[in-house]
């Protein structure tokens, strides 16, 4: 079996050739992780606190980073393959935007007593997760491309 093509010509001194095209996206969709995981963590640990400061119920913030710390290590795993599934990137920037989609409507429809500062939390939160599907999909078309992600 034929090693992948690297961009040094010693076996083994370089990442294999789709590593290297990908690569802004896997550092993309690992920034996602870590700042999913931190989210999730905080959203757990400081539940009690966060309800009062930003008027979003303990029942809600539990399970929101529950699903943020299981979400990271989708990310994380999605990342670290050798080879990044394009259906899988483009499931997460749909998902980031949804999610982006659902803080908006979350805010717009009142459907928790959200303090001011919980209201800027949660468009502040969208806004990072816009970013990294807006990066995600940038990261995405340089790998299409065949040019250096």
């Amino acid at each position: 079996m034929q090693r992948p093509l690297t961009r040094n010509d010693e076996p083994g001194s370089a990442r294999p050739a789709s590593e290297e095209r990908d690569g802004l996206l896997r550092m993309v969709l690992k920034l996602d992780a870590v700042a999913s995981g931190a989210l999730g963590v905080l959203s757990l640990a400081a539940a009690p606190v966060l309800d009062d400061l930003l008027g979003a119920p303990i029942a809600l913030l539990a399970p929101v980073g529950v699903f943020l710390i299981v979400w990271a290590v989708v990310l994380w795993v999605i990342s670290s393959r050798p080879r990044i599934s394009k259906p899988a990137a483009w499931a997460v920037i749909l998902f980031n935007l949804v999610w982006v989609l659902d803080s908006a409507v979350v805010v717009s429809a009142g459907f928790f007593s959200l303090t001011g500062l919980g209201t800027a939390f949660v468009l502040a939160q969208a806004a990072a997760v816009l970013f990294f599907a807006l990066a995600q999909f940038y990261a995405l078309r340089l790998v299409g491309r065949g040019k250096d992600a």
